[in-house]
């Protein structure tokens, strides 16, 4: 029945691999941020891969190295959105947001 809603070259992972996976894209994304934290936290040189903008940025802003990123893994989405509803509702703390969540499915990952 699924395959008559997936395209051509779609592999579906299910069971354990699809578990595994989305603890390893949502801390993928934590340990992306969790260097640019504190005040000793290193800088991300962002490169635009769009045509009409082809820049490069320096930053240390959670918030917008999680913007610039382009994310496949549905558990990754959820923690870029929690960074980003953290920035729409005070405006500070996208970095901690995300490590904090990241380091909670490390740890829950031992209990699954």
């Amino acid at each position: 029945m699924e395959q008559a809603f997936l395209n051509q070259g779609t592999n579906v992972d299910k069971g354990e691999n699809a578990r595994m996976s989305s603890f390893v894209g949502a801390i993928a994304i934590a340990d992306l941020v969790k260097t640019t934290l504190g005040p000793k936290g290193m800088d991300k040189i962002l490169q635009s891969v769009t045509p009409e903008n082809q820049g490069l940025s320096v930053t240390n802003d959670g918030a917008t190295i999680l913007k610039s990123v382009q994310i496949d893994n549905a558990a990754a989405k959820v923690l870029v959105d929690i960074a980003k509803v953290q920035d729409d509702e005070v405006g500070d703390g996208t970095t901690s947001v995300a490590v904090l969540c990241g380091e909670l499915l490390r740890e829950a990952e031992y209990l699954i």
